[in-house]
């Protein structure tokens, strides 16, 4: 059950009907529902196997001796995460009160990447007030950014993220930005955003 709601899950997100994870998976609706009474529960599960992919880039980023470049791969990576995975993308942005994994990971990676941002601030490569919270924003952004950009200018996220790291850093700009999308295609994105 839990590949099928996986495999669903990220390629379009947690809004998935439950029962087309129950016939993916080859079982009822109904044992589907034993095992995972809600929506939340079957999503939580999910996000608690699948969090390493998250908490990995956190600990590469603190590892990187240089914590602004760490920070700089951290935000480029998680932005990477959401554009991949549709699922990935949500529960990124999700609260998870019932699950105590969950919510302790998350406690956990927040207060290294707090750490990473301190040092970056002490060596002077991160704005000096960059907070945890500004990642949070960028994340709800970029979700915004990939799920509008998706069908027309899929790679639109690279150019945002770059757009962050620089905004993050007290250093000029390492490069050149990544490309930005074709402006008919994203005037495409904007058109066929809900009302």
């Amino acid at each position: 059950m839990l590949d099928a709601a996986a495999t669903l899950f990220a390629d379009r997100g947690i809004s998935v009907p439950l029962e087309e994870v129950a016939r993916q998976a080859g079982v009822g609706v109904a044992t589907l529902y034993r095992r995972f009474p809600a929506r939340a529960d079957l999503a939580a599960a999910i996000f608690e196997r699948n969090i390493s992919r998250y908490t990995d880039a956190v600990d590469r980023a603190v590892a990187d001796p240089q914590a602004g470049n760490g920070f700089g791969e951290l935000v480029i990576e998680l932005c990477r995460l959401q554009a991949a995975d549709a699922g990935l993308r949500e529960l990124l942005t999700t609260a998870f009160p019932a699950s105590s994994v969950i919510e302790r990971t998350v406690a956990e990676s927040a207060e290294k990447l707090r750490e990473l941002i301190a040092r970056g601030q002490r060596e002077g490569s991160l704005r000096p007030d960059l907070a945890v919270a500004d990642v949070g924003v960028m994340l709800l952004a970029n979700a915004g950014v990939v799920g509008a950009t998706a069908g027309s200018a899929p790679e639109a996220w690279r150019r945002f993220a770059a757009l962050i790291v620089d905004a993050c850093s007290t250093a000029p700009s390492s490069g050149p930005l990544p490309p930005a999308p074709p402006e008919d295609r994203l005037r495409r994105s904007i058109a066929n955003l809900p009302a």
